[in-house]
């Protein structure tokens, strides 16, 4: 029942447009506006849409299209202005549209009461939908005018609308049921031609997108000129084709033109100045910092959100009714009286907004309707700006601990900062540097005290240091001062402009440098004339360093070695002249070892005969030493001293085993002849003359001393095998002395000398071998004795002394030479003096190997006053010794 209404409605508005266009009545013409005759559309597409989305559209087209109809910038729903007494002519011809829309309405109406059995709503929504619609076909003919088309694009309605001429576009135009998403764009040449659709294209696109209307001559498909005007109004656009003026001159032509281009500059002005108050207005609103406006009594007229946050008000309103300031009243009466004087009002302000204690940067200026003002808040750049000054600070403190000279310049070229190492580098004068001289000023100080390189052109190589003001990376210099200083230069420049110099004397690194060098190539020639073969590893097992020696020694070339071989490497190398992989292995474990690092040592007899010592030594880099010797000849004289050795010692032990068995098959025949010439002596056996008495005693006396001489070799012997033993124990000193002066008894009346013994009473005893103590005091009597003089004085005496006991036996005989005073002591030495009969030199040597044995020693050499003096030294803490001394 909806459809056939609507249906009948569009028919009958149809039939009332007919009949106006077959009225014989011309239309009514102004100035500007033409009535056309009105075509009936098609409406299956329109009555498919819901009844109020009818009535929506066809109310948006009646307002949009009466808007660009009159000129109008700015319609809406509300109803219409006209913003210029010119537009009067079309204010007519919009009331004769406003007649025809009437009679449509009535004609709507009537077709509205035919629908009687429709429900009331119902009704209501089909009468507001014939009402729109017979509006809309009436507007078309009041939009159409005199234009040969018009294309109608409406705020919220995808589909185009066209009329007269751009009727023709309506194939593309989608069908009924699919309505597009976006907006549909036309193909505008089969109505205007190619070119003339080309030209259209970029002020169409501009009239769509940001409403920016035009007015363009154009040139139709067959030659014919028209006028294209592209009008925009909130949300709606329009385009118009009309035919250029035929008739008139050129100059009203012109003027006609001039007219049309002022009304639409005026139009796009208008546009442009709510556009922007628009713009301004979302920008105050949306800005994060708080912005205001006060009236001229200076009270706030308007804030944003920003603005009530920081005061704490839940809204601008709220804020501006309750006149909530940010400011306090003193900043505000400077700010007005500021104001007053035509300038602008700019502080930093400290105060607290949103709960927190904030600076802000306030800036109100004055304007004949009030004023405006905005706060920035620069809380955290100030911040960030104190903890700038506080790093710089800090920074200038370190600098001024460095050793490195540092000298800063500004953009102005001035000194900005300069640490203590500067200044004592350069010797500069501290109140000069204060006045912050510029580069120049510097230099020229620096150059007359002889503090920079010596230059020919001075000036030539000042200027060439300022271009480090327009360098991008930092400049290395060296400057080579005329006392012999260098120093390394690294120019930087600034972010912020400006230079800063680093100068680092490196004239001691030079030097220790120079001399390092100097160490490192004497340490190679020393190297390369050593005898040993050197080579150095380094911690990572390469080859660092090797001398000649070492490649004569194993016969490789210094090429093989050029390309720092590993040690694995170079011990294949000389395996082919030493193939012992244990003795390669133990010097690797010591080039390579990274903990508990210890050197080795081991000898390494070639293939070829060499016999060598080699050593593997860590060094305190972590490197390693590695030496080889060539003592093949060494080995060889001590292969042959160790064979004569062992000849040596295998002949002494031939010559004590032969010495002691002739000795024993020695004793025990003279002990017979001894014990016969014995029994010879005894009356018992019979009386003997005087004669055979002597001969007896001649051989009594030989026979003891040849058992004497025995006793001593076979003594001797016992020493030389380590077979002496002592037999310790306590020896009374005195007692021993006098035992012994008893036994020289005979002695000393055969020399008719006597003998003297000195000895405390308390002196006491001693630990000692009571047997081998006497033996030594009688060999020592009897030499005494031996070579005293008739009538003579021998002296025995003993004294404590120094924890140790001396006994000394002293002569008067012609004493003993220096030169032979060491050589008594030896074996078989004799140096008789005086005696009738010498001994075989066995008696001092033994008196020595006793003496050693008891761990003391013995003397002899010239006493004062005369005569030969003996001293045997005894320990008084004895202590056995296990070998005797030869």
């Amino acid at each position: 029942m909806e459809a056939e209404g609507s249906d009948r409605a569009v028919k009958a508005t149809g039939a009332a447009c007919a009949c106006l266009r077959s009225s014989a009545r011309p239309a009514a013409r102004v100035p500007g506006l033409a009535v056309p005759r009105l075509a009936v559309p098609r409406s299956a597409a329109f009555l498919q849409m819901p009844h109020g989305a009818r009535a929506a559209r066809l109310s948006r087209i009646l307002l949009s299209g009466t808007a660009l109809l009159c000129g109008v910038p700015q319609a809406s729903a509300a109803g219409l202005g006209i913003s210029s007494a010119a537009q009067s002519g079309v204010l007519l011809g919009s009331a004769l549209g406003i007649g025809g829309l009437a009679a449509a309405v009535g004609m709507a109406i009537a077709c509205s009461i035919w629908l009687g059995r429709i429900s009331r709503n119902e009704k209501a929504a089909l009468r507001s939908a014939a009402h729109a619609r017979a509006d809309a076909y009436a507007l078309k003919s009041l939009l159409a005018g005199d234009a040969l088309g018009t294309v109608l694009w409406v705020v919220g309605d995808p589909l185009p609308h066209l009329l007269g001429a751009a009727a023709m576009l309506d194939h593309q135009i989608p069908a009924a049921g699919k309505p597009p998403q976006d907006v549909v764009k036309l193909d505008l040449a089969p109505w205007l031609g190619a070119p003339a659709a080309a030209a259209l294209a970029a002020p169409l696109e501009a009239l769509r997108g940001q409403g920016r209307a035009f007015a363009l001559p154009i040139t139709g498909p067959d030659g014919a000129h028209w006028i294209a005007e592209g009008r925009a109004t909130d949300g709606s656009r329009m385009l118009s084709v009309r035919a250029a003026p035929a008739s008139g001159s050129k100059a009203e032509g012109g003027q006609k033109a001039e007219a049309a281009q002022a009304e639409l500059t005026q139009v796009e002005r208008a546009q442009a100045e709510t556009a922007a108050r628009g713009i301004l207005a979302t920008l105050f609103a949306a800005a994060p910092f708080p912005m205001w406006l006060r009236d001229t009594a200076g009270s706030l007229m308007r804030a944003n959100p920003a603005f009530a946050q920081a005061v704490g008000a839940p809204s601008p309103e709220e804020a501006v009714g309750r006149s909530m300031e940010l400011l306090d009243l003193s900043a505000r009466e400077a700010a007005a009286a500021t104001r007053r004087e035509g300038k602008a009002y700019q502080t930093r302000a400290r105060l607290v907004a949103g709960g927190r204690r904030r600076v802000l940067e306030v800036l109100e200026v004055d304007d004949p309707a009030g004023a405006g003002g905005l706060a920035i808040d620069i809380t955290e750049a100030e911040a960030a700006r104190a903890e700038v000054a506080h790093t710089i600070a800090a920074h200038r403190r370190t600098l001024d601990q460095l050793a490195t000279a540092v000298v800063m310049f500004g953009a102005d070229e001035r000194l900005a900062f300069h640490n203590s190492a500067y200044e004592g580098l350069f010797g500069l004068d501290a109140a000069f540097l204060d006045t912050r001289p510029t580069e120049s000023e510097v230099l020229e100080t620096l150059r007359t005290a002889r503090k920079v390189p010596e230059q020919a052109d001075f000036r030539a190589w000042r200027e060439q240091l300022r271009e480090a003001y327009r360098a991008l990376e930092p400049i290395h210099d060296w400057w080579h001062l005329p006392g012999g200083q260098m120093l390394r230069v690294v120019v930087t420049p600034n972010a912020e402009g400006g230079i800063t110099y680093l100068f680092e004397d490196v004239s001691e690194h030079m030097a220790l440098e120079s001399r390092y060098n100097s160490l490192i190539r004497i340490q190679g020639e020393t190297l390369d004339e050593l005898a040993e073969a050197v080579a150095v590893f380094g911690s990572d097992g390469k080859l660092r360093l090797h001398n000649h020696a070492f490649l004569s020694l194993w016969s490789l070339s210094a090429q093989a070695l050029s390309d720092k071989p590993h040690i694995d490497a170079v011990a294949a190398m000389c395996r082919p002249l030493h193939a012992d992989l244990d003795s390669w292995a133990r010097i690797r474990a010591v080039v390579t070892a990274l903990e508990h690092r210890s050197g080795t040592h081991l000898r390494m007899e070639r293939a070829d005969g060499l016999v060598l010592d080699g050593a593997a030594q860590p060094l305190p880099d972590g490197g390693t030493l590695v030496t080889f010797r060539d003592v093949t000849d060494s080995v060889k004289v001590e292969r042959a001293l160790i064979e004569r050795n062992e000849a040596l010692e295998a002949a002494d032990a031939l010559k004590n085993a032969f010495v002691g068995h002739v000795s024993y098959h020695l004793r025990t025949p003279l002990n017979t002849l001894i014990g016969y010439a014995h029994m010879l002596g005894e009356p018992s056996i019979g009386a003997l003359n005087g004669k055979q008495l002597e001969f007896l005693d001649h051989v009594r006396q030989s026979s003891d001393a040849l058992r004497a001489l025995i006793d001593d070799i076979l003594d001797l012997a016992s020493i030389d095998a380590g077979a002496m033993a002592l037999d310790l124990g306590e020896v009374d000193v005195r007692a021993t002395l006098e035992a012994v002066g008893e036994a020289v008894r005979d002695l000393l009346a055969e020399r008719q000398v006597s003998l003297r013994i000195d000895a405390p009473a308390e002196i006491g005893a001693f630990t000692a071998d009571r047997r081998r103590v006497r033996q030594i005091l009688f060999n020592l009597l009897s030499n005494a004795i031996a070579v005293s003089p008739p009538q003579g004085v021998v002296t025995l005496s003993a004294r404590r002394a120094e924890g140790a006991l001396s006994v000394a036996v002293r002569d008067q005989g012609p004493g003993i030479a220096g030169e032979i005073a060491g050589k008594v002591f030896e074996r078989f030495e004799t140096h008789g003096a005086g005696a009738e009969r010498g001994g075989v030199g066995l008696g001092l040597s033994l008196v020595r190997s006793f003496m050693e044995l008891h761990g003391g020693s013995v003397s002899l050499g010239t006493a004062e006053g005369g005569g030969a003096l003996a001293v045997c030294r005894f320990p008084l803490a004895a202590a056995r010794r296990d070998e005797a001394a030869e």
